[in-house]
């Protein structure tokens, strides 16, 4: 009975023993290793497809160009409940009498014989194509005549601004020189103004004018006053 008592514990210690290897050996450590590798590539494939996504949906908001770079496009960039509403001021009466001189063109504008039209004061160094190009775009939109006013003064700019258009714009917003300075005696300017012109003929011809205007404000002041 001893002995067999004695063979029976070395069989229970064998097979403890053979247990015990397998788990500090190589019966567990593997498995665990390999769901670990299994687990890192997993969870870094699944974060490159994320960020992948994110920059994708970054680069399809408002305001940003589709190459994917973090330049807005300052022509957009600002939502149209959010940009800056221009004030239109109304003055209730007529252009002054003058002309206009068209460039290019022999035959001169008069200021009296204007009916829905508007009129782009340059001020001198504004550096304001794209409040220019804004301008002759709500100009095209509206079917009006218009003109990119230059003085003695901002004769060059305007045509530098002018010539900076894009070609069908140029259509649209021809330069016109005030060579005695009718209009900026009579408006202030201040900023790019914009004179808006309804009727016609002196006796229902009048005048509205918003000043320091910038491309990324509402348009709809703008378009209201034009319409009257």
């Amino acid at each position: 009975q001893a002995y067999y008592r004695e063979q029976r514990a070395e069989r229970r210690r064998l097979r403890h023993h053979r247990l015990h290897g397998r788990l500090t050996r190589d019966g567990i450590v593997l498995p665990l290793l390999a769901c670990c590798l299994i687990l890192a590539l997993i969870t870094g494939t699944l974060l490159t497809v994320f960020t992948a996504t994110s920059g994708q949906n970054l680069t399809r908001l408002p305001g940003y160009p589709a190459t994917g770079t973090s330049q807005p496009d300052t022509s957009t960039s600002t939502p149209a409940s959010l940009a800056p509403s221009p004030v239109v001021m109304r003055t209730g009466q007529p252009l002054p009498h003058g002309t206009l001189e068209p460039a290019g063109s022999n035959r001169p504008v008069p200021l009296r014989g204007l009916a829905q039209s508007m009129l782009v004061l340059v001020p001198p160094a504004c550096q304001c194509g794209a409040t220019v190009s804004w301008l002759a775009g709500i100009a095209a939109s509206q079917h009006v005549v218009a003109y990119l006013v230059g003085t003695p003064q901002t004769r060059v700019e305007a045509l530098q601004l002018h010539s900076g258009l894009d070609p069908r714009l140029r259509r649209v917003l021809p330069v016109a020189l005030d060579n005695q300075q009718v209009l900026t005696t009579n408006y202030p300017v201040s900023g790019v103004t914009a004179l808006l012109v309804t009727g016609s003929a002196p006796q229902s011809q009048t005048v509205s004018y918003a000043q320091n205007l910038r491309a990324n404000d509402r348009a709809a002041p703008l378009v209201q006053a034009l319409k009257g």
